[in-house]
């Protein structure tokens, strides 16, 4: 097994290497590249220059945006896991339907290929941030370190929440997290090397330096790549996470003062086109390139229309009438009766095509948590909570009207129908503590270890045991 696991590290850095290779032919048409043989080639051979390191940094985004992370995973997943009342799994995979009926073992193929995957944009981080003494240009070195800042706190983030029990589910926050990596994988022993899960709170710690720091070198602008306020829009995201309300106002107060972003008066457009001002990032796709039409992309289980579609997550037919005012236009620009696979049923209208961008993190989400975290704290910073509710809720954007006085009840029921099917809900119930509940399989408190991910039972068998599996794996 120690071979295995030490094949599977180092088909991540070769993977990142060769995406080095690609982009440097297309790249510079003049340059010819000597690569030596796949197997044998490592970074000292493939870095050489500026262009490289960047190119490496473009393929973590690459990764990022793959169909067992971003493209997917990171989002569809939680949704099924978090999905009870909201959203049920009717495709033929075994996998996306143990998630969602929380009967997963630890051979769970999608808790492997994400846990895999977020390990290799870890690593391809780790090998840039190993590599900024090779980049010349100061301002380009700045910027990579940042962006590989970025990457590998949102990839620990990311993993901390699937694979460990959440924030607060231990009074000091020492039950088992993740594996926190901060060295590259570059050679063979260091494929060897054994490295044990850190606590919830080690790895929270290590994502909030991490997105710190990213934000203090990376460019307000970025054009399509993370920017200074990517970097604290996620870490009002954490901080929220962690009831912890006065840094996550601190951080989306300062997101939306930039003035850089602001709500499409459209609910749709942030869907449909690309990189509007109401997306503070997302992952960029086209035609040729992006997360998947068959077996992977946000379209391809999402969508029911003629000839785009498995129509493999359906909304459960009363989530939309229940949960939007009546005449709300996010009814109907969100939400439509399929025509596609499996039709006549509810479909959620915000993943449709298969080339769309996947925004990550919106404006909305910044207004709805400096309105919450206002209300718990009493205070009005930035604006008041009515104000930022009513930036959602208005007669242009949704044809609906906020409250004059909003409770924090209030503020809460719109982010879980404003953020719907974007991979949030999960998170949200077990921050506020709430259950999950299964229409057939009971019902799962917050802190429910059927709520977290299986750490794949590989990892665990090549480490000796090093690597703890979770409860009931």
């Amino acid at each position: 097994m120690d071979q295995q696991i030490k094949n599977i590290q180092m088909k991540q850095i070769k993977i990142a290497l060769l995406i080095i290779s690609i982009a440097g032919i297309f790249s510079s048409c003049k340059k010819t590249l000597e690569v030596d043989p796949l197997q044998t080639i490592d970074a000292s051979t493939a870095l050489q220059n500026d262009q490289d390191v960047n190119s490496l940094i473009v393929g973590g985004y690459s990764v990022l945006g793959g169909g067992s992370l971003y493209g997917t995973n990171l989002l569809m997943l939680p949704d099924l896991l978090g999905g009870d009342g909201t959203c049920t799994w009717r495709g033929t995979f075994q996998s996306p339907r143990q998630i969602a009926n929380k009967t997963m073992t630890r051979e769970t193929a999608d808790a492997n290929l994400t846990w895999t995957a977020a390990y290799n944009a870890i690593n391809i981080a780790n090998i840039a941030l190993n590599s900024l003494n090779i980049v010349k240009d100061p301002d380009l070195k700045t910027q990579i370190e940042g962006e590989a800042l970025f990457i590998r706190g949102i990839m620990h983030f990311e993993l901390v929440r699937l694979y460990g029990l959440p924030w607060g589910a231990t009074a000091d926050n020492s039950q088992l997290g993740v594996a926190i990596k901060t060295k590259p994988t570059n050679t063979e022993a260091e494929a060897f090397e054994k490295v044990p899960r850190s606590t919830v709170k080690e790895v929270y710690d290590l994502v909030i330096a991490d997105l710190t720091k990213a934000a203090t070198l990376l460019p307000d602008e970025n054009e399509k790549r993370a920017s200074r306020f990517a970097a604290l829009a996620f870490l009002s995201r954490v901080y929220l996470q962690q009831g912890n309300y006065a840094a996550a106002l601190a951080t989306a107060d300062e997101v939306i003062e930039s003035g850089l972003f602001k709500l499409n008066a459209s609910v749709s457009a942030v869907f449909s086109n690309k990189n509007t001002a109401e997306s503070i990032w997302e992952i960029q796709q086209n035609e040729q390139n992006n997360a998947g039409t068959a077996n992977n992309g946000m379209a391809t289980f999402y969508a029911s229309l003629p000839g785009i579609g498995r129509a493999d997550v359906r909304v459960v037919a009363n989530f939309v009438s229940n949960s939007y005012p009546a005449g709300d236009l996010r009814q109907t620009e969100w939400y439509y009766i399929g025509t596609g696979a499996r039709p006549g049923n509810t479909y959620c209208g915000k993943w449709k095509s298969f080339s769309q961008n996947i925004p990550i993190i919106r404006i909305a989400e910044m207004y709805l948590t400096r309105a919450e975290s206002n209300l718990v704290l009493g205070s009005s910073i930035g604006a008041s909570p009515a104000e930022d509710l009513a930036q959602i809720k208005n007669s242009i954007r949704t044809n609906s009207t906020a409250p004059a006085i909003p409770t924090l009840d209030d503020v809460r029921k719109e982010r879980f129908i404003e953020l719907a099917f974007e991979g949030q809900r999960i998170y949200d119930l077990k921050r506020l503590r709430l259950p999950t509940i299964h229409p057939t399989n009971g019902t799962f408190e917050w802190n429910s270890d059927q709520l977290v991910f299986p750490i794949p039972q590989r990892e665990v068998d090549a480490t000796s045991g090093v690597l703890v599996q979770n409860p009931g794996y």
